[in-house]
């Protein structure tokens, strides 16, 4: 039965975590058909990066909702109540360190160069495209947030 519970909130946690991105592959409904600004510029250098997942709570409310059920099973009354808290307390730090894994991006430092000569780093959400330094690329400007893609 605790088998169950915790691999139901482990599912659960991914599930969520799944459900957020930033790949600049994957345009908002609130983005769309928005004009963007577009701004020539040159990669200097591309690194791999890991964007930090997030804990927004959810993994940690669900992780210790079910710590606690399966805890507060276990023997009598009193003893229930006592596995229940710690199962609680368990559950939470388990559920947010599957929130905080599941929602880890791998992502790329994209050192520009503008043509006024400026430099700029973006980092962005690995996407279907590959940058390499020399290369001519576009930035998309919109709603304050900017993605690189290929200039063609």
């Amino acid at each position: 039965m605790k088998a169950l519970f915790a691999t139901t909130l482990a599912a659960a946690a991914l599930l969520l975590g799944a459900c957020s991105t930033t790949s600049p592959d994957v345009i908002r409904p609130g983005d769309a058909q928005r004009l963007s600004t577009v701004q020539d510029a040159v990669v200097l250098n591309v690194r791999p990066v890991v964007v930090e997942g997030q804990q927004q709570g959810i993994g940690g409310t669900s992780g210790a909702v079910v710590g606690g059920i399966a805890g507060s099973t276990v023997g009598g009354r009193r003893e229930g109540i006592v596995v229940g808290v710690l199962g609680a307390v368990a559950g939470a730090v388990i559920g947010n360190s599957i929130e905080r894994f599941g929602t880890r991006e791998e992502a790329v430092e994209i050192l520009l160069q503008l043509p006024s000569g400026e430099r700029r780093a973006l980092v962005q959400a690995k996407g279907n495209e590959t940058f390499v330094p020399g290369e001519a690329v576009i930035l998309v400007s919109t709603g304050g947030k900017t993605r690189v893609m290929k200039a063609r």
